[in-house]
């Protein structure tokens, strides 16, 4: 850019974000410790002299914009911290099958496809028993308020306008009809119970709810939540990582597409592959 250009770029944007902010010249002047002369002759020259480096960074501070931007070096106006801060956020999650980040951004979402790979099995899916086995009353909730989550969720994949996809590891399923690890301790007649209420939902449900199931060894995902084009989520067990900005969440979609191009069954055929899960007593 030319300097007489970049001149005028200064002058613009330093202009804007005044009036922006509500700060007239004698404030600047102020919050830079430059004399007010100094700031109106930056404002109203057309010489194509730029300030020193020291008023940029100040007045950029003060105003609550990036020194960049400022300078014609960007087109964010946003300073760097604010920037990593908007696309990228960490937020408590309750340990619960529908907390109230999760249901704001369900709600948040609706029209769009949503994308799923749980951490255990997907909670709108599970049965009262499951959830009382896994949850059992937590941070001052009951399995009994917990149960109702689940159903309002369940109602969230019944709506006309739902396109939901899960994807997750065949071996979660096989674990848990053999009671083995996490699902140890739960009789064989809930595991069974379990089972038979996916297959149906998963087929009742079907196009709306689409459940794709991969093998852990050739792919392998940590549990995350894609709500459109708005926003991605990562469940680290405490807290959620949430990513807004755009390249985040479309690379977060395109791990989830790969998940569902290399799973070993189809939706449509996940049903049938839950109904010959075999379940000892």
């Amino acid at each position: 850019m030319d300097k007489r250009d970049r001149s005028r770029l200064f002058r613009e944007r330093l202009t804007a974000a005044m009036a922006s902010r509500g700060i007239s010249k004698s404030a600047l002047a102020r919050a830079t410790q430059a004399d007010r002369s100094t700031v109106s002759l930056i404002l109203s020259s057309d010489d194509g002299r730029l300030p020193n480096a020291q008023f940029a960074a100040e007045a950029a501070f003060a105003l609550g914009v990036s020194c960049d931007w400022l300078l014609g070096l960007t087109d964010r106006r946003e300073r760097g911290a604010d920037m990593l801060e908007a696309a990228m956020r960490i937020e408590e999650a309750a340990r619960a099958p529908s907390d109230e980040s999760m249901y704001r951004w369900h709600e948040e979402a609706r029209g769009y496809k949503i994308r799923h790979v749980p951490a255990t099995l997907p909670d709108m899916l599970k049965s009262e028993d499951v959830l009382r086995f896994e949850y059992g009353d937590f941070l001052g909730r009951t399995s009994d308020q917990a149960i109702a989550d689940m159903r309002q969720r369940l109602a969230y994949l019944q709506a006309p306008d739902t396109d939901y996809e899960i994807a997750m590891p065949i071996d979660s399923l096989e674990a848990f009809a053999a009671g083995e690890g996490y699902w140890r301790g739960l009789p064989a007649a809930e595991r069974r119970a379990q089972l038979e209420r996916m297959r149906r939902l998963s087929e009742e449900l079907y196009p709306s709810l689409r459940l794709y199931l991969f093998d852990r060894k050739k792919v392998f995902s940590a549990p995350v939540t894609i709500f459109g084009p708005l926003q991605a989520a990562v469940y680290v067990g405490r807290f959620y990582m949430a990513f807004r900005e755009r390249r985040q969440v479309q690379e977060l979609t395109r791990h989830f597409d790969g998940l569902v191009r290399e799973a070993d069954f189809e939706a449509k055929h996940t049903p049938r592959f839950i109904e010959g899960l075999a379940v000892p007593d």
